[in-house]
């Protein structure tokens, strides 16, 4: 068995704080696999197993800090046993008992004398040099000495080489930085919007829209839902009025395969859902066939299961076109990416109010202005066909009974 101890990864430190532990007690590891991850105030590091073996025994829990050298775990064959009685104080073990010892002649030297090169072959060896005694001059403990000490190796010491140690810096040469790892939610975001930007010719068209006749139709229609336990917000008129345009603008909702344009003859309207780990885009099937109390329900459901994690993967395929509403956390305009297998793409921003001459009685009023942005892939949209689709939007938008019946 090995006593796999904390090694020095090139720092300069001299503790480091247990991160988190990769294998337990009991478990099966093989040579270079990463076993437990460490933190300095320098670096972030994944310290591999020196050896393959079984986990006999972590000395160490998550949270603990742990001098350099200091025995991390015990490594061995599944058959043999290690027993320890261990109390950690001040993060040293003050008793230690292994059942196969190493035997070794004792002095009373006070001084330890030995070289640098001394020193650090007993510690790969497990040599205890104040237990030597040696033959140099004033005591010196020489190289030869260790071969001579009578030291029966039992239980090896052994130190992970720097090489085999993955390090993540801390700092820059700027100052310290904090790294988050890529991954979840994230990682499949990253790895989509890559894919939508390397495959896609991608424009972003913008407009404001005067939605005020919409901002009171939704005022007045507020309570009603409300007493149905539904909150009303803008998302569910804006669905109705894009679906409608999407039918008169049949490439807006289509997909490009090869050297085809697939136009989509249902309406299947992904939304952007914030969630703690990241955008998820939950999809509203068959859209065109149902009201706005019934789209208002199950976009909150859809949130709902998004945030909670519960959410089926069924419902998060099958868009045909894409809303990600930003004015929800106060953005205004932006350039979004296109869904992979969609070519286009609506943001919506932060209603806000903005003075307008009124052409029909020439007086000024307030207007409330939402402004959209409109990414499409110019492989299948011209901008002109983007333009229009637009301009369909925006006037549905701005006379919302044309689209309530």
């Amino acid at each position: 068995m090995i006593e796999f101890r904390l090694p020095d990864i090139g720092e300069g430190i001299a503790e480091a704080e247990i991160v988190e532990w990769l294998v337990s007690e009991g478990a099966s590891v093989k040579a270079d696999q990463v076993i437990l991850k460490i933190e300095t105030d320098k670096a972030v590091a994944d310290i591999p197993s020196p050896v393959s073996g079984t986990v006999l025994k972590i000395n160490y829990a998550k949270g603990d800090t742990v001098n350099v050298g200091a025995v991390l775990c015990v490594i061995g064959s599944s058959e043999e046993k290690v027993s320890y009685k261990s109390k950690i104080v001040k993060e040293e073990v003050v008793e230690r008992k292994v059942e196969k010892v190493v035997e070794r002649k004792e002095n009373n030297l006070g001084k330890i004398m030995a070289s640098p090169a001394v020193r650090r072959a007993a510690n790969e060896k497990g040599i205890d040099l104040s237990k030597i005694s040696g033959s140099g001059i004033d005591g010196q403990i020489l190289m030869s000495d260790l071969d001579k000490s009578g030291f029966t190796e039992v239980t090896k010491i052994v130190e992970t080489p720097v090489s085999g140690v993955n390090k993540q810096r801390k700092y820059d040469m700027f100052g310290y930085v904090e790294r988050v790892p890529v991954k979840g939610i994230r990682k499949v975001i990253a790895q989509n919007m890559i894919k939508s930007l390397s495959q896609s010719a991608q424009v972003t068209a913008m407009e404001d829209i005067d939605v005020s006749k919409l901002w009171d139709l939704r005022q007045k229609e507020k309570e009603h839902f409300a007493i149905e336990g539904v909150k009303l917000t803008f998302m569910p008129f804006v669905i109705k009025a894009v679906v409608k345009a999407l039918q008169k603008h049949h490439k807006v909702n289509s997909s490009l395969e090869g050297d085809n344009i697939v136009l989509k003859k249902y309406y299947n309207i992904g939304i952007a859902v914030q969630t703690d780990e990241g955008l998820m885009v939950p999809v509203l099937k068959i859209a065109e066939r149902k009201s706005i109390s019934e789209i208002a329900k199950e976009i909150e459901s859809l949130a709902e299961k998004c945030r909670s994690r519960t959410i089926d993967t069924m419902d998060l395929k099958g868009s045909t076109f894409t809303i990600t509403n930003y004015g929800s956390v106060g953005g205004t305009y932006a350039t979004p990416i296109i869904n992979p297998g969609e070519v286009a793409i609506l943001g919506t921003g932060r209603i806000f109010n903005r003075a307008v001459l009124d052409e029909k009685t020439g007086k000024v009023r307030n207007a409330k202005i939402l402004p959209i942005s409109l990414t499409f892939d110019h492989q299948v949209l011209d901008g002109a066909e983007a333009t229009l689709f637009i301009e369909e939007l925006k006037s549905l938008l701005e006379e919302p009974n044309s689209f309530m019946a």
